[in-house]
């Protein structure tokens, strides 16, 4: 009994990770999904999320097996104390996930700002569903790199002087599952929330910018990497959900201030007409 009781706890923690972490995994699969055709948009989310998760649990077997390799340096950087830096595969991959989150943030930020002369935001060719499904599943295996090391932490087994010695890897496989399933359930809805409120999804562009900063921040913390002698530490959790907290202030007070001025104009408006 007080071992199932601990394999469910676990599994509650697991979740919970898994849904925390995965916050901004959802809200880049939510904006990505719009560059799809209309019609196929939703079936989009579902069909990534679901290959993506299939890919997790695969992934989630070859870290437990191969977690020391994949930590081990096959490249060192070092230019006179100007640069320095010695990468392995799990930061090379962090550092491009960070560099492509960026980039997309960018670009969608960019666009966003093209106007045509009435004041409508140009209108793009939609990509092909493939292309977009095949970026979301990308994008997850991107993401899935922490929350799957954190969870192998959680879910080690130890021996009596502290030693892993193995995975609960039947309860990390359930997590992961149950974790690909709320994404399902929720990625429609959050579509349509920033569909509906234009105004959030500019802020949400702005967390996945904040998003490519913390990946690539990790990144180069897991490289060792070093500018002129100093290095560059990992954002972590805590300033991140605190950034995130003010962008959300900062969006809030600014939309009841402009509510105001409109107020305010239509008020002047009637008076002198």
């Amino acid at each position: 009994m007080p071992e199932i009781i601990s394999s469910l706890v676990t599994l509650g923690l697991l979740v919970l990770l898994q849904a925390v972490l995965g916050f901004d995994n959802l809200l880049y699969i939510s904006l990505e999904s719009q560059r799809a055709p209309e019609s196929e948009q939703s079936r989009v989310r579902k069909l990534g999320i679901g290959i993506a998760v299939g890919l997790r649990i695969v992934l989630l077997f070859v870290l437990i097996n191969l977690v020391e390799a994949l930590q081990d340096p096959f490249f060192t950087i070092a230019s006179g104390g100007w640069v320095e830096g010695t990468f392995n595969f799990h930061s090379v991959i962090v550092l491009f996930g960070g560099v492509f989150i960026l980039y997309t943030a960018t670009k969608e930020i960019i666009h966003m700002m093209s106007l045509e002369e009435d004041g409508k935001v140009v209108e793009r060719k939609p990509s092909s569903s493939k292309k977009v499904i095949g970026l979301i599943v990308f994008m997850n295996v991107i993401f899935s790199f922490d929350s799957i090391l954190s969870a192998m932490a959680l879910a080690s087994v130890k021996d009596e002087s502290g030693m892993t010695t193995g995975y609960q890897t039947g309860i990390m496989t359930v997590a992961i599952v149950i974790g690909g399933l709320i994404m399902i359930l929720l990625a429609d809805k959050v579509t349509t929330f920033l569909q509906r409120n234009r105004m959030y999804e500019v802020l949400g562009l702005f967390v996945l910018f904040v998003v490519g900063i913390m990946l690539l921040t990790e990144g180069a913390h897991l490289a060792h990497l070093k500018f002129f002698g100093n290095p560059i530490h990992a954002m972590t959790k805590t300033t991140f959900y605190f950034v995130i907290g003010v962008l959300l202030l900062t969006d809030v007070v600014q939309a009841r201030y402009q509510k105001k001025i409109n107020a305010e104009k239509m008020r002047r408006a009637k008076v002198e007409g």
